[in-house]
């Protein structure tokens, strides 16, 4: 079973001339070459060598990945930072699966979409406005209810 985790430890001339031309290069180059290098699994060297040693690896940080991302779950419902975690527990699994990696270089890639996208002056306008409308709405509604009943408690309310 191939992970994708152990690209790069055995890789041919053709890989290293790549690598070689990659770090030559400057700027924009540099950045596209550096996110399509191989994932290399972050294992130490001695549990590498050893294939059995390395699957019992890659077990271990998948049960660890999960547990976390199970976490962030549960944290969704109950209090917590839930989104954090289960980011957490994908970049767990980043370390050493390929599949995980890229999930997360996409997520980042979203993520900071989203956030430019958030700072633009009319999607900032449009948030303001539509947060000022819903407090004015919510105002409105407390204001009715305090007009209406006092400030007694919904459910000590007799029949009126």
């Amino acid at each position: 079973m191939n992970t994708g985790s152990d690209r790069g430890t055995h890789g041919s001339a053709a890989d290293d001339a790549t690598t070689e031309a990659a770090a030559g290069s400057t700027g924009e180059a540099a950045a596209e070459a550096a996110e399509e290098t191989p994932h290399v699994s972050k294992a130490p060297a001695f549990i590498k060598r050893n294939r059995s040693l390395h699957l019992s690896w890659q077990v271990g940080v998948f049960i660890v990945g999960l547990a976390v991302i199970g976490a962030g779950i549960a944290m969704l419902v109950l209090p917590g930072p839930g989104w954090f975690v289960i980011f957490a527990g994908l970049a767990i699994w980043a370390t050493e699966f390929a599949w995980a990696h890229l999930v997360l270089r996409w997520t980042k890639r979203k993520v900071t979409e989203a956030a430019q996208k958030a700072l633009d002056p009319k999607v900032r306008r449009r948030n303001i406005i539509m947060t000022s409308v819903g407090l004015v709405i919510a105002g409105a509604l407390i204001g009715f209810y305090l007009w209406k009943y006092g400030l007694v408690m919904p459910w000590s309310l007799k029949d009126q």
